[in-house]
């Protein structure tokens, strides 16, 4: 069954309302049928001059279209953070099962996350009001980089390292 509307939101064309049926995960070796009803709202994006479509079973009521665009603009930027913390930070695989390496490899890869957007924010800041630096290509810059940033970092601070014949040396 399917409910249309279109009524005068200044920031919506359409509200529809579906009904899905759906099998429902295999519980004690069956699967039952179950239906939930959803709503299709519109809202148009002006600078895409296009619509985005959001499907929701959050209440009319409680969450006009506006507010569904800004949850799900939300809800996007997570995605993206997540895909990032996975494919630059490698946090989609672990070679451990120890919680403790797991927490630290965790929090190494979101203080490298605030690291990498903080020094974004300054090369932006620093660069032609022309440039764009797409987030994920930033974080494989700032991967590839990051040894030349610690040492510059370090330098910074007033560390300096051994000399590399006494490191090579000691580690062999």
């Amino acid at each position: 069954r399917e409910t249309v509307s279109y009524r005068p939101y200044p920031d919506a064309v359409l509200r529809s309302t579906r009904q899905v049926e759906f099998k429902r995960g295999p519980y004690e070796g069956t699967r039952s049928l179950d239906t939930k009803r959803f709503r299709v709202v519109g809202v148009r994006n002006e600078d895409a001059d296009d619509y985005h479509l959001y499907v929701t079973n959050l209440s009319r009521e409680e969450f006009f279209p506006a507010d569904l665009a800004q949850i799900y603009r939300c809800r996007w930027e997570v995605e993206l953070l997540f895909r990032e913390l996975k494919t630059q930070y490698d946090l989609d695989e672990f070679d451990t099962s120890n919680e403790h390496v797991v927490k630290i490899l965790l929090y190494a890869a979101l203080l490298s996350l605030l690291v990498s957007r903080d020094l974004l924010d300054l090369v932006t800041e620093q660069a032609d009001d022309e440039l764009v630096f797409p987030p994920e290509r930033w974080a494989a810059t700032f991967r590839s980089h990051a040894q030349l940033i610690l040492h510059d970092l370090g330098e910074h601070l007033g560390y300096s390292p051994p000399p590399l014949l006494e490191r090579l040396i000691k580690d062999a």
